[in-house]
């Protein structure tokens, strides 16, 4: 079943009881973390770096209209088409008209969050077109049938053994569940994909908007392979995903690497600027470059415009407490984390992901390793704000601060019911410990134990301190 198909707790309660997703996840995040730790190290002024990097990517969105007028001026001069989408449909309309119209049969695809976004494998295969997923980890979920549970590694949550399981049913023969065959399987397999793919999609990290390049970043030869061998390469890009000039582009992908996977530069780095040339040897004989906004322009000039800033590292995800025990599906979808929490019910609406924003202890982590500065937590809270001030809050929640804010704003009435918090004996063990409270306690002593509220109060002690004075 797809994860978007499940309530909110449904997911949480899957992830938790997931033995394998537990395990998995923090060995990952530990790495991914120790890596940027020490890449920040490295750079020693890495705060300086990051002020940089947010100044950039906030000048990018704020002049966002010109620089992408500047972008598109620039592929089309270079022999390349664009088209803006205003939504999902429009994007996956052109795909699969353009699809149509060269009767394609296969696609290969590189990774990229963006078409996951908008679910385009779906698409396509309903009009009878093969999609491959060239990126390992991609490949992987695509052959469980699952979406990516994290944004730079998609896969971490699955097993050698699970891995190897999918592997043989694709092949139809016991495919060991060691890395090297594993690997074997892979490329033997994808390789005749890209041979006989009629198409070549991927994302993009970023565009340059002064030459009209599309930039693409990663630790496989796929993405390489993808924009090379077909004939056609279509790109698709979030419309906040590009930079001016090159210089921006050098300091935003030096933070990129470091801070999604501890790199200092990453394996391949490709750069696009259009279909290939009559004196070049190899490239698509068209590039299109798909634009989409779906609900981005909705975010400009709001509280939460500095969430367009994100450049799809995965470092708040790599140190939130949160992810480290339910994973990427809980958040049941593409985007997962403390990201996911912020861009989520801003793309989607709160009526399906209003839980997301409470997902979360406000530790304030995903914050400060933030290689662009996005105040994560503080949208987190805003998000928490305007549900309330939306009327999504529960009637038990709001009904619990009413009274909570009347007996705090009354001393006498605040006093009684302190002590005859101490007082109540339904709930208390032997242990002088709440192991099954009621109503709102209820979810805390699911987990946890309550310890019994003291019999003299703080204000009651400061009365006798001070008396004594």
């Amino acid at each position: 079943m797809n994860v978007e198909e499940i309530d909110f707790l449904g997911r949480v309660d899957k992830a938790l009881n997931d033995s394998q997703m537990r395990k998995a996840v923090p060995l990952v995040q530990d790495r991914f973390r120790t890596g940027w730790m020490e890449a920040a190290e490295d750079l020693g002024n890495v705060e300086e770096w990051k002020e940089i990097a947010s100044k950039i990517r906030s000048h990018t969105i704020e002049n966002l209209d010109s620089y992408l007028e500047q972008l598109a001026a620039n592929v089309r001069k270079n022999g390349g088409h664009v088209h803006f989408a205003a939504k999902a449909e429009d994007a996956i309309s052109y795909v699969v008209n353009l699809t149509k119209e060269i009767s394609a049969k296969s696609v290969v695809k590189s990774k990229s969050m963006v078409t996951e976004e908008i679910h385009l494998n779906k698409h396509l295969e309903e009009i009878g077109v093969n999609v491959a997923e060239s990126d390992l980890g991609e490949y992987i979920i695509q052959l469980a049938g699952e979406t990516p549970s994290h944004i730079i590694s998609p896969s971490m949550h699955k097993s050698k053994q699970q891995v190897a399981k999918l592997f043989s049913k694709e092949a139809g023969r016991t495919i060991p569940a060691e890395t090297d065959a594993l690997l074997k399987f892979a490329r033997e397999h994808l390789r005749e994909k890209f041979l006989k793919a009629d198409i070549g999609i991927t994302g993009c990290n970023f565009a340059v908007a002064e030459s009209g390049s599309v930039v693409l970043i990663s630790n496989e030869g796929n993405a390489r392979l993808t924009t090379t061998l077909p004939k056609v390469h279509i790109a698709i890009m979030g419309m906040e995903r590009l930079v001016p000039t090159w210089k921006e582009l050098d300091i935003v992908v030096s933070m990129l690497t470091r801070s999604a996977a501890g790199q200092k530069i990453t394996s391949y780095m490709t750069v696009i600027n259009g279909p290939r040339l009559p004196e070049e040897l190899d490239g698509p004989e068209e590039f299109h470059l798909v634009i989409l906004d779906n609900g981005r322009s909705d975010i400009l000039g709001t509280a939460y415009q500095e969430v367009l800033k994100c450049i799809r590292c995965g470092a708040c995800s790599n140190v939130c407490p949160v992810y480290r025990n339910i994973g990427g599906h809980a958040y049941g979808n593409v985007y997962s984390g403390p990201i996911g929490a912020v861009l989520t019910p801003l793309l989607k609406g709160y009526e399906e992901y209003k839980e997301l924003p409470y997902a979360s202890s406000l530790c304030g982590a995903c914050t400060e390793v933030c290689p662009v500065k996005i105040p994560l937590h503080d949208l987190l809270l805003q998000h928490r704000k305007d549900e309330v001030e939306k009327g999504l809050a529960p009637l038990t929640e709001k009904l619990a601060f009413k009274g909570f804010g009347y007996m705090t704003s009354h001393p006498f009435v605040f006093d009684k019911a302190v002590k005859m918090a101490h007082a109540s004996s339904a709930f208390i063990s032997k242990d002088d410990h709440i192991k099954k409270g009621p109503g709102l306690l209820k979810g805390w002593t699911e987990v946890r134990d309550l310890p019994r509220p003291a019999k003299q109060s703080f204000r009651d002690w400061w009365k006798k301190e001070k008396g004594g004075q």
